[in-house]
C-alpha cells in the first residue's frame, strides 16, 4: 500500500488535528472582531483563511517535503491570500474613498497565524492574534469614525 494512504499513529493525528482546530479558533478570533463590526470578511472567512493556510503548510510536511523546502510554500502563500485580501478592497470613485484595506490585512495576517500554527510554534500566533485584537478592538478608539468607516 502506498504511504500515502496510510493513516498516521494516532499520537500524530491528534497533534494535527490539534493544531487545524486551534488554526481556525485562532482567525475565528479575528473573524469575529470583523463579523462584528459588519465587514463583509467575517468569522467563517477568517476561520477558513487560517485552516487553509495551517493545511497548505502541513500537507507539504506530512508528505516528506523537506522543511527548507516550505518556503516556497509560504511565498505561494503570501502571494495567494494578497490576491484574496484584494478581492477585499474596494475604491469608491465619487468621493475617493477606499474601503476594506483593514479587513484585507487581517486576512493576510490570518494565513500567516495558520502556518505559524501549522508549523508549531503556537506562542507565536496566540500572541500575534492578542496584538491584532489590541489593534482592532483599542487603536480604533484613537482614530476618528471617518478611518472606522475605510476599514
Amino acid at each position: 500500500m502506498d504511504d500515502a494512504f496510510a493513516w498516521p499513529d494516532a499520537a500524530h493525528a491528534v497533534r494535527v488535528t490539534l493544531r487545524l482546530l486551534l488554526a481556525a479558533a485562532l482567525g475565528g478570533a479575528i473573524g469575529m472582531e470583523r463579523e462584528i463590526t459588519g465587514k463583509a470578511a467575517g468569522l467563517r472567512t477568517h476561520m477558513l483563511v487560517a485552516l487553509g493556510a495551517a493545511v497548505f503548510t502541513l500537507a507539504p510536511h506530512e508528505a516528506g517535503m523537506a522543511i527548507a523546502d516550505l518556503s516556497r510554500v509560504f511565498q505561494g502563500l503570501i502571494a495567494g491570500i494578497g490576491f484574496l485580501g484584494a478581492g477585499a478592497i474596494l475604491k469608491l470613485p465619487a468621493d475617493q474613498r477606499i474601503l476594506g484595506l483593514t479587513t484585507a490585512a487581517s486576512i493576510w495576517l490570518t494565513a500567516a497565524i495558520g502556518s505559524a500554527v501549522a508549523v508549531g510554534a503556537l506562542w507565536l500566533p496566540v500572541l500575534a492574534v492578542t496584538l491584532a485584537l489590541v489593534i482592532l478592538l483599542v487603536v480604533r478608539r484613537f482614530t476618528g469614525p471617518e478611518s472606522s468607516e475605510r476599514a
